[in-house]
């Protein structure tokens, strides 16, 4: 875990909830969507929480790093600058493409696990790690398909993709959580074979379950079953960093504190 600080439980930061992230108890680091920061002044909120020498993290999510495309140097340059404006020790993206042949997904697609797209995935990150001043993590995502033709378990293309490019890794449990459910895999088998030395920080949040498909809208109360798999991963390693995303239907600052206090509660449990 070289170069990477030691951030403790957090939450992400978003404009509809910023006087509660800060008044918030026992907030050790926040992580911002890169893109919600568009110009060079930053929200208040977020000055004030930087002034009490809280971490904040920029987190993006259309570098398109899994894209067939080669990644837009004007979004790589963003993401630089938002880093060196909130003087963050990392920054973070996806796993993911999010646009094709000039088509928006608007959301984040999983890239096929083959050799090919493994090494058009390396070669778009390195591109992106040469114009960030910091270190770069990438997050595994939730998906309701699996493309035919995988030639690698995630983690074994995630295992690839931090040996080829010297990437960390950011961890969601909630899609590991989401794709065990959707899609039959396994986060033990996952957890198990992943180099977790590269690991950056974890993310938690929660979902819900409709017409037979858990969605991971980061809407709902954290379950159980992810807080059971976050206690696992923290059994093989101690994570830098926990995160909770919400990013809808937030609800009262007590059931905010609650779920950190909880997250807190897994990650510091003797073992």
């Amino acid at each position: 875990m070289s170069g990477i600080p030691r951030l403790g439980v957090g939450i992400g930061w978003r404009p509809e909830i910023d006087l509660t992230v800060e008044r918030l108890p026992q907030v050790d680091f926040v992580e911002v969507v890169a893109e919600n920061l568009p110009g060079a002044t930053l929200p208040e909120s977020l000055e004030i929480l930087r002034a009490r020498g809280i971490p904040v993290l920029p987190h993006a999510v259309t570098l398109s790093l899994g894209g067939a495309d080669p990644v837009v140097p004007d979004r790589v340059r963003h993401l630089a600058e938002v880093a060196e404006r909130l003087g963050a020790p990392l920054v973070s993206d996806h796993v993911a493409f999010v646009r094709a042949g000039g088509l928006e997904a608007g959301h984040l697609m999983p890239v096929p696990r083959t050799r090919d797209a493994l090494n058009v995935l390396c070669a778009n990150v390195k591109a992106a790690q040469q114009d960030l001043p910091v270190p770069l993590a990438l997050e595994n995502v939730a998906a309701l398909i699996e493309w035919p033709g995988n030639e690698f378990t995630e983690a074994q293309f995630l295992t690839e993709l931090a040996g080829r490019t010297g990437c960390h890794l950011l961890i969601d449990v909630a899609n590991l959580h989401a794709n065990n459910l959707n899609l039959g895999t396994s986060p033990e088998e996952f957890l198990s074979t992943l180099p977790l030395e590269r690991l950056a920080y974890v993310h938690v949040a929660g979902g819900t379950t409709e017409h037979g498909l858990y969605h991971d809208t980061h809407a709902h109360a954290v379950p159980q079953e992810v807080l059971d798999l976050l206690a696992d991963l923290c059994a093989r390693v101690t994570p830098p960093g926990v995160l909770l995303e919400r990013d809808d239907a937030y609800p009262p600052d007590a059931e905010l504190a609650a779920e950190l206090a909880a997250i807190r509660a897994v990650v510091e449990a003797p073992r």
